[in-house]
C-alpha cells in the first residue's frame, strides 16, 4: 500500500531545506551556539511537518517567524545558563568558509565580539536587530514576527544600534584584522612583551572560555600592559608542541591550535583603528567541533 502522505512530506522537506541556511543564521545569531541553533531548527522542522501547510501562503516567512519566536524564548533560557557557566562564556564559533554570511543578506551580527555584545540586549531587541541588520527585513515584517507595532520594532533596532555603537569603535578592515591576528600570535608564541603591547588598544580585554573543562582564566584580563604580561606568562607552556593553522570563523580570520591531532583552542581578535581591543580564547573542546583546519 502506497503512503499517500509521502509526496507531501517530501515537498515539505524540500521547502525546509531551501530556507534552512537562513533559519540557521537567525537561530545562531540569536543564541550564539551552533548546537542550540540546530536543536531549535529540529523543533521548527517538527512543527512544519504537522502544520496545515495548505494554508501557508509564504512558507519562508512562516518558518522564519517560527524560528525567531522560538529563539526569543530560548534566548531567555540560554542567558540563565550563561550566568551559571563556569568562567567566561563565549559564543560557539562556526566555520563560514562555505557560507560567509550564514544565510543572510549581509554578514552583520556574526562576529564573535558582536555576538557577545548582543547578549546584553533584550531578546526582542536582539531579534529585531538581527532581522534588520543581517537579513534586511522590512520593519512591518519585523513587527509581525516579534509581535509588536512597527514603531516599537524601529525602537528595538535603534536601541540595539546605539548600544553596539557605544560599546564598539569603528572595526578594522578584514585584511587589517588578519594582519593583527598573525602578528599577535607570533608575539604571543615568542613572549615578546613590547610587541604585544604595541598591538593592543589601551583598554584591550582578553576573554578565555574553558567551560570548566579546559584550563582557562575565569575572569577577563584588562589593559594593554596587564594582558601582555598575562600572555607572556604562559607562552612557554601553551604554544609548545602545537600546530597553528589559519582558519575562518564567523566571517573573520582566526587561528586553530592543535596538539597531537586534537583541537586545543581557537584564537581570534577583534580590532579597531586603535589596535586589538578583544582577544578571544575558545578552549572549551565542545565548542571547537565545527571548526576545521
Amino acid at each position: 500500500m502506497q503512503d499517500s502522505g509521502r509526496p507531501a512530506l517530501d515537498e515539505a522537506a524540500a521547502v525546509f531545506a531551501e530556507v534552512r541556511p537562513r533559519l540557521f543564521g537567525i537561530a545562531y545569531r540569536m543564541l550564539g551556539s551552533a548546537q542550540d541553533a540546530e536543536d531549535l531548527l529540529q523543533e521548527v522542522w517538527l512543527r512544519w511537518q504537522t502544520a496545515d501547510r495548505a494554508k501557508v501562503h509564504n512558507p519562508g516567512a512562516y518558518l522564519a517567524t517560527a524560528t525567531t519566536r522560538l529563539a526569543i524564548n530560548a534566548t531567555q533560557t540560554a542567558r540563565a545558563r550563561h550566568e551559571t557557566y563556569v568562567g567566561q562564556w563565549l559564543p560557539e564559533p562556526v566555520d563560514t568558509t562555505a557560507d560567509p554570511q550564514l544565510g543572510a543578506e549581509r554578514a552583520a551580527a556574526l562576529e564573535l565580539a558582536v555576538l557577545m555584545l548582543l547578549e546584553k540586549l533584550t531578546p526582542n531587541e536582539r531579534a529585531a536587530y538581527v532581522l534588520r541588520e543581517a537579513f534586511d527585513y522590512p520593519y512591518d515584517q519585523i513587527a509581525e514576527i516579534v509581535q509588536t507595532t512597527e514603531v516599537t520594532a524601529r525602537q528595538y533596532v535603534s536601541r540595539a544600534r546605539k548600544h553596539l555603537a557605544a560599546e564598539r569603535r569603528t572595526p578594522a578592515t578584514a585584511p587589517e584584522q588578519r594582519r593583527l591576528l598573525t602578528a599577535f600570535v607570533a608575539a604571543a608564541q615568542s613572549g615578546d612583551l613590547p610587541a604585544l603591547e604595541q598591538l593592543f588598544a589601551d583598554d584591550v580585554v582578553s576573554y578565555s572560555d574553558g567551560g570548566g573543562v579546559a584550563r582557562a582564566t575565569k575572569i577577563p584580563v584588562v589593559g594593554a600592559t596587564t594582558v601582555a604580561k598575562y600572555i607572556r606568562a604562559f607562552h612557554d607552556r601553551f604554544w609548545v608542541g602545537v600546530t597553528v593553522t589559519p582558519v575562518e570563523a564567523n566571517g573573520q580570520a582566526a587561528m586553530l591550535v592543535e596538539k597531537d591531532g586534537a583541537k586545543v583552542a581557537l584564537v581570534t581578535v577583534s580590532a579597531t583603528t586603535d589596535g586589538i581591543d578583544r582577544v578571544l580564547w575558545i578552549l572549551n573542546p565542545g565548542k571547537l567541533e565545527s571548526v576545521s583546519a
